[in-house]
């Protein structure tokens, strides 16, 4: 990529932002967890399944995806005539670093009579090993369509895939990948939390462990957590994921307060997502300037990762019987 010299800033980079994106029909899509000047100047704004939508419905020629690379290499799966870019190549994701394609292609051969229930933080090879990729707002509506006697690998988060085999009491084989961001959290400093705010409710994403989640009044995706934030009836609401989430909360609540759980310490900025954090405004200037660093996927392996995307969407639309999965 073209080193990063005499950017424009302020006024002039919004400026430059916009100018490239009328220019090269491009649209911006960015994640809830990604930074609030990022999330201001995106065309649309949304959680995994959303975006995952968004970019397989966009009519534009250049998809700049704003997240983390499995997001960015979902839209190309989707979209493959597409110029797909990524502010930085290096935002990644430790539930997608969990699960090496080769190891859990070895754990699927062991279990050949289970279905492979994926969450969509995982590599591309990953997906193209997986029989449907769910979101954490579409799993619920996924599992309830799988029959009761088909036998499910969910992976690569154990803890979504626990809340998941608790809420519909069927036993699943789990991968032992976590989220190095909802991992962080601490019951302790959360109880403490409830303590000072007694009448505030809490929401938590699934990626959360048990220990967060049995304390919640609400579990969800980022979109359903935003939705339960724009319809609950206090002024507090405490949040358990990352905060920048909380952004879209403040700019459509502004009279209410909503408060990022604490991290071990009580203070630490543990719970801000790493990878995402890598995406600035800046470099979101420089790949479109340049159209680098651009997402490219072998055709083959494309097509095979792109049959469990499909068969997401279609569940997750719930356009797809009970019948039509199949067994595997």
């Amino acid at each position: 990529m073209t080193a990063q010299t005499d950017l424009p800033t302020g006024e002039d980079l919004l400026a430059a932002i916009d100018r490239l994106r009328k220019e090269k029909n491009a649209i911006i899509l960015a994640h809830y967890y990604q930074t609030a000047d990022i999330q201001d100047i995106a065309d649309f704004v949304g959680d995994s399944l959303e975006l995952s939508r968004k970019a397989a419905e966009t009519d534009a020629d250049v998809i700049v995806f704003c997240g983390v690379k499995f997001m960015a290499d979902t839209a190309k799966i989707l979209s493959p005539e597409k110029i797909v870019v990524l502010p930085d190549m290096d935002a990644g994701c430790s539930l997608e670093d969990s699960c090496p394609p080769e190891k859990f292609k070895a754990f699927r051969e062991k279990h050949p009579d289970h279905i492979a229930l994926t969450y969509i933080n995982c590599s591309t090879e990953v997906k193209a090993l997986s029989d449907v990729i769910v979101t954490s707002s579409s799993a619920e509506t996924i599992i309830s369509q799988i029959p009761e006697d088909q036998k499910i690998i969910f992976g690569p988060d154990r803890h979504l895939g626990s809340y998941m085999s608790r809420k519909f009491g069927r036993e699943m084989l789990l991968w032992p990948g976590v989220c190095i961001v909802h991992e962080a959290f601490s019951e302790t400093e959360l109880l403490k939390l409830k303590g000072q705010h007694p009448d505030a409710p809490v929401v938590a994403h699934p990626e959360c462990p048990p220990t967060i989640i049995d304390h919640a009044d609400y579990v969800g995706s980022t979109s359903g957590i935003l939705q339960y934030a724009k319809t609950f009836e206090g002024d507090t609401l405490i949040v358990a994921t990352e905060p920048h989430i909380i952004h879209q909360m403040e700019k459509a609540l502004p009279d209410k307060t909503f408060i990022g759980a604490p991290g071990a310490d009580g203070n630490c900025s543990c719970n801000i997502c790493p990878y995402m954090a890598l995406n600035t405004m800046e470099k979101m200037y420089a790949c479109l300037r340049d159209l680098e660093p651009r997402i490219e996927i072998e055709e083959g392996l494309r097509l095979k990762a792109k049959q469990s995307l499909d068969k997401m969407l279609e569940m997750a639309s719930g356009t797809i019987g009970k019948g039509d999965l199949g067994r595997v």
